[in-house]
């Protein structure tokens, strides 16, 4: 008879809540300000939009909630899809929701070279190059990309409970490093409130712009549903879970609004305001092309870019393994269901994780390095319609159950979160010019080409 090895319950709410965080904020929320948030809505602009967003999404996880608690098990959202509306609708789930999660591990792993070319002076720009869509790619920073991959599927192999205190750490680092910066600028006599006029972007719609930032909505908070991918390994209540979700949405829009507002307050010498900096970027070169990281060093000198790059690292690292752990057990879910091979379903005897599940995503990620930043920009771009798809699907089984047991409140989230999402996958498909958010030709193809590898698995699976 096959030994039975289960996942264990070895994450607290810390954990829980660390690992969606850790996963929502990543090197995007330190760049943002300069080339998308200031660009589009202004600083006024850009916090009415995060609200608006993270309220969208609480909503959303409402939805979460109401089917955590319904079905405690990991899988997530293929879990629900399969038990409301069936197989196929499960796949069509999965097989863009792991995409999204998938595409991400390395996407935070190639960032590690972002951090040596800005803050550290090329440092990792050894051995020989190639350009890949524009990108040069270095064999240092190569071999620093598949170095944390390595690292990071070896410590979420050894145990849940191993990754998930390292996981709190780092996103300790992350929330910690931010509040230093910001104190330092709420401290600084020449950084005031006055240094963001204008509010909002000039030249810009501020309906416009408020509804451009809350289009990219999908990408900015995907994170915050791997928490049900890892409910089979919670040691404490699934009621908790709607109160982490909650939490970890205001964290995480509360640490975009703060960078981005005192990104704007904080202005270089030679400018009168932040849009005049702003508009002039394309100009500039160094720690000054980016104003996130010339405000910290600014306020604090280098004691400010230490401090951003503390807090950059841990949002690489920590979503490193927060994707590797969501990824993982969505495979293993599936494995379950018998969608995939039970080779994924495979857990270590030792240390009672999907340890073949998360070497198939450590091999797949190892390959990415290679081509280059741009090439995986494409990738991810296009599976942020994963994440909507996700919103949707588990959106639509919380008003299908809720329906049948009269829970009035979980129908009427559900009703809505479906809506937003199909609003979130219509801006990112059909390309409208005011909100410039939807996918790219390159994109384009990645996905038709996605969905054509979707359906010749399926089929090819007898499924």
């Amino acid at each position: 008879m096959e030994q039975k090895v289960q996942l264990e319950k070895k994450l607290s709410p810390v954990n829980v809540w660390s690992l969606a965080l850790g996963c929502i904020i990543g090197w995007g929320a330190f760049v943002m300000p300069g080339n998308t948030f200031l660009v589009k809505a202004g600083p006024l602009g850009t916090a009415i939009a995060m609200a608006a967003a993270a309220l969208i999404m609480c909503i959303i996880a409402n939805n979460y909630h109401f089917m955590i608690n319904k079905y405690p098990v990991a899988g997530g959202e293929f879990t629900y899809t399969n038990m409301a509306f069936g197989e196929r609708h499960a796949f069509v789930c999965s097989w863009f929701l792991g995409l999204s999660y998938l595409a991400i591990v390395p996407l935070n792993a190639t960032a590690l070279a972002l951090i040596g070319r800005n803050l550290m002076n090329n440092i990792f720009q050894v051995g020989f190059h190639y350009s890949v869509a524009g990108y040069d790619i270095y064999l240092g920073e190569i071999i620093l990309a598949e170095a944390a991959l390595l690292l990071f599927a070896f410590l979420s192999i050894r145990g849940v409970k191993f990754a998930g205190i390292f996981q709190t750490g780092l996103v300790f680092a992350l929330v910690g490093g931010v509040l230093i910066v910001t104190a330092a600028a709420l401290l600084n006599p020449d950084v005031t409130f006055s240094n963001l006029h204008p509010a909002f972007t000039p030249g810009v719609s501020g309906i416009g712009g408020i509804l451009a930032v809350v289009a990219v909505a999908p990408w900015a908070f995907v994170g915050f549903d791997t928490i049900p991918q890892a409910a089979e390994e919670f040691r404490f209540s699934p009621r908790k879970t709607k109160s982490i979700m909650v939490l970890s949405i205001i964290f995480g829009a509360s640490v975009y609004v703060i960078l981005n507002t005192v990104t704007a307050m904080v202005i270089p010498e030679g400018y009168a305001t932040w849009s005049d900096y702003i508009e002039d970027l394309p100009n500039l070169e160094g720690v000054l092309s980016l104003p996130t990281f010339h405000a910290g060093q600014q306020l604090l000198g280098t004691w400010g870019l230490i401090f951003l790059g503390v807090a950059v690292l841990g949002a690489i690292l920590s979503g490193i393994i927060g994707f590797y752990m969501a990824t993982s057990r969505l495979l293993y879910s599936m494995s379950k269901e018998k969608v995939l091979p039970a080779w994924f379903g495979k857990l270590d005897p030792r240390f009672k994780t999907p340890s073949n599940a998360i070497l198939f995503v450590l091999v797949i990620a190892l390959a990415a390095p290679f081509f280059g930043r741009t090439a995986l920009g494409w990738i991810v771009d296009m599976s942020s319609i994963g994440a909507a798809i996700g919103y949707g699907y588990t959106s639509l089984a919380a008003y299908r159950f809720a329906k049948k047991e009269g829970n009035t409140e979980v129908m009427i989230t559900g009703i809505i979160g479906s809506i937003m999402a199909l609003i979130f996958m219509i801006l990112l498909l059909i390309p409208i010019p005011v909100f410039n958010c939807s996918l790219g030709k390159e994109s384009y193809i990645c996905f038709i080409i996605w969905i054509v590898m979707g359906v010749i698995f399926y089929v090819r699976s007898g499924k």
